[in-house]
């Protein structure tokens, strides 16, 4: 493990995390893991584009329903108003998208502004079906070669699908700090505003705003996350050389007891995104929701895209068309980074893929960190070194000094409590789902295209089971001697698991869906 460039980065079998995230560095991607910012962009996005783009901040400006000066925008006027913009107002740009493709920032933003304005062309018909009460029906089937070839091209410098995603464009790269002094104060008058909207979003008061916000107010928790990951590994790997000669100062209880310092620090972050997330309910009203929704969704397994979208412009193709996931919460890494530590095991089965499809869905940066957290784990055994599951020799109760059996109880009741906020975001994003959209809508699949029913308790059911299977394991009530919170705990989890598959079945009766 070695360093470069003043600290900027440390060196983990070749994979770099930042602790100074180079905020001016315009060399590399705008996302990439750090200590300090976790999975927040290196720096506040841009918000500024180049004089070359004023065509498109143009109608970017005037495209929400409530534009900035508070006026009806493009989307609010029916009629097709913005697409006839985009058709007769928006050169093709592309050009000036090479011009700046050293800048990857920038290419950051302007895949966010091309991935907004395609969402919204794709999406208006169906919006202003939706607001007359009559169904999606179909959205616009084919994307200009205007919006076409610069979202294509920034998307490939960027390393992002062509089209709208979570982290990259809707949600954590698209804030601004009013008073860049004050940082993320999200206090009233908040300091924390969107940059681009579809709806009301503009208005920090909006639930459109509030539901983004809450997600970046999450995130901003997420470095100790990943310091603690880091750690954790960290003290696994030291764990390793304690009984050689070679390294005497490494001892297994030292090790231990950076593990419980990094379990502990993960926990208290996991707390806070958990209490952030709560917010959810006073920011983003679940009646409100479904609105702005509209222009969220993906393309594939949509009723509006029956046989994807064609990309003009794009001789490769050939009038292929194409079909993308639309943006999800499902698509941010802080969760995925804790199934993968944490050796979580997911049911083979079709929802799992889905899951699985989910993982190119996120910023290239972030995902082989997540893909380099799970292989160290499982190469050095981290559960089961960490939770002493051992049948002899390292990790087993036989060798350990009642010291060392301490920090291991320690261990195990640390390791159930992160588990355990792990299912109550999960739990929490249930609830979501069920209030904000089974009781608001009958489309049957949420907005990255999974069924709205029988998805997120698939990852939940997984995560209870989990829980349960480990503490029994690890003794249960009786012989576990893991304390009255985590017996607690795993009382709460029994019962939720029986209200979840109540709940399932009653959405699934409903709806006539299957519960598999």
């Amino acid at each position: 493990m070695g360093s470069q460039g003043k600290d900027t980065a440390t060196y983990h079998d070749d994979f770099p995390i930042l602790h100074d995230s180079r905020p001016d560095d315009v060399s590399i991607h705008a996302f990439m893991v750090s200590t300090t910012r976790g999975f927040l962009p290196r720096m506040d996005p841009i918000v500024t584009l180049p004089a070359e783009f004023d065509p498109l901040e143009s109608i970017l400006q005037r495209m929400p329903v409530t534009t900035a000066s508070g006026e009806p925008g493009l989307l609010a006027q029916g009629k097709g108003q913005l697409g006839e913009a985009v058709d007769k107002e928006l050169p093709d740009l592309t050009e000036f998208v090479d011009k700046y493709r050293h800048d990857l920032p920038l290419m950051n933003a302007l895949y966010r502004d091309y991935s907004f304005l395609a969402s919204a062309y794709l999406l208006e018909p169906c919006h202003e079906r939706f607001v007359i009460g009559e169904e999606y029906g179909l959205g616009r089937q084919v994307l200009p070669a205007n919006v076409a070839r610069p979202i294509a091209k920034c998307a490939e410098i960027c390393e992002f699908k062509p089209f709208m995603e979570y982290a990259g464009s809707y949600a954590l790269f698209n804030y601004r700090l009013v008073d860049p002094s004050l940082g993320f104060s999200f206090s009233e008058p908040s300091n924390v505003r969107l940059i681009r909207a579809f709806e009301h979003g503009l208005d920090p008061t909006s639930s459109e705003a509030g539901f983004v916000l809450v997600h970046i107010d999450m995130v901003r928790h997420s470095g100790p996350l990943v310091a603690g990951a880091v750690a954790s590994l960290d003290a696994c790997r030291r764990s390793t050389l304690s009984s050689s000669s070679t390294h005497p100062e490494m001892t297994e209880l030292s090790a231990r007891q950076s593990l419980n310092v990094s379990l502990s620090q993960m926990l208290a972050a996991l707390k806070k995104i958990n209490a952030m997330m709560e917010t959810m309910w006073k920011r983003s009203k679940p009646d409100d929701y479904t609105s702005f929704r509209t222009f969220i969704f993906g393309i594939t397994k949509q009723s509006m895209f029956p046989n994807g979208v064609v990309y003009e412009g794009l001789p490769d193709l050939n009038g292929r068309p194409l079909s993308f996931r639309g943006e999800s919460g499902a698509n941010d890494s802080m969760i995925p980074l804790m199934d993968n530590l944490l050796q979580i095991p997911m049911p083979d089965t079709p929802l799992t893929k889905i899951l699985d499809d989910f993982r190119s869905y996120r910023p290239s940066n972030h995902r082989a960190f997540l893909e380099w957290v799970k292989r160290g784990s499982e190469e050095v055994g981290l559960r089961r070194w960490a939770l002493a599951l051992g049948d002899s020799g390292r990790g087993s109760n036989d060798t350990m000094t009642e010291e060392e059996r301490a920090e291991v109880r320690h261990s195990r009741s640390l390791w159930i409590q992160v588990l355990n906020q792990v299912r109550d975001f999960r739990w929490r994003h249930w609830c979501f789902a069920r209030e904000y959209i089974l009781k608001q809508t009958s489309h049957p699949t949420a907005t990255g295209g999974s069924p709205i029913v029988t998805w997120l308790p698939n990852q939940l059911q997984a995560v209870m089971g989990h829980m349960m299977g480990l503490y029994e394991r690890m003794g249960g009530d009786e012989a576990g001697g893991l304390g009255e919170e985590c017996k607690d705990i795993m009382e709460l989890v029994r019962r939720q698991d029986e209200t979840l598959k109540k709940e399932v079945r009653k959405y699934c009766e409903e709806r006539g869906v299957s519960g598999a």
